[in-house]
């Protein structure tokens, strides 16, 4: 069986969820890691990370959240995630860059699937994703985490 990282892009509707499987190239990440309930913290991070970009004027290349814990294991008040944008290989936190840290996303083989988030119900999709993935028997979880990155 071959190892299976999880992500998820934005922009789909419906029931069951399309994915395929793909090889993903590692990204160089800067931002900010939080640690409690989703549905606050996620918000949180990226009014940080939009005021840091900005005031920084940081070349970003993507939006992304890098979720590490299963929500239906790990606390609320435990979870933990990364609002982070993606930079150049060469990128350096320039001065004044309180608690931003920089690290990389992994590269591998990762289930990749599109979504459209209505009424800011970040949740139905993941789900959806996870009950049309977690069906796919020729592949195995890899311990990694998972990661969405914003098209808009």
């Amino acid at each position: 069986m071959r190892q299976l990282y999880c992500m998820k892009l934005q922009c789909f509707n419906g029931g069951s969820m399309d994915y395929e499987i793909k090889q993903v190239q590692q990204r160089k990440i800067a931002g900010f890691h939080m640690v409690g309930p989703w549905e606050q913290t996620v918000k949180q991070g990226f009014e940080q990370l939009m005021m840091w970009v900005d005031g920084q004027q940081i070349p970003a290349q993507e939006w992304l959240a890098v979720y590490y814990d299963n929500p239906d294991e790990v606390p609320a008040e435990k979870l933990r995630c990364d609002t982070v944008v993606s930079v150049a290989d060469d990128f350096v936190i320039p001065p004044n860059s309180e608690g931003v840290m920089l690290a990389e996303v992994a590269g591998g083989l990762y289930a990749v699937a599109q979504a459209r988030v209505i009424d800011h119900d970040f949740a139905t999709p993941w789900y959806q994703f996870f009950d049309s993935v977690l069906k796919d028997e020729t592949h195995q979880w890899a311990p990694r985490p998972c990661f969405e990155i914003y098209h808009n």
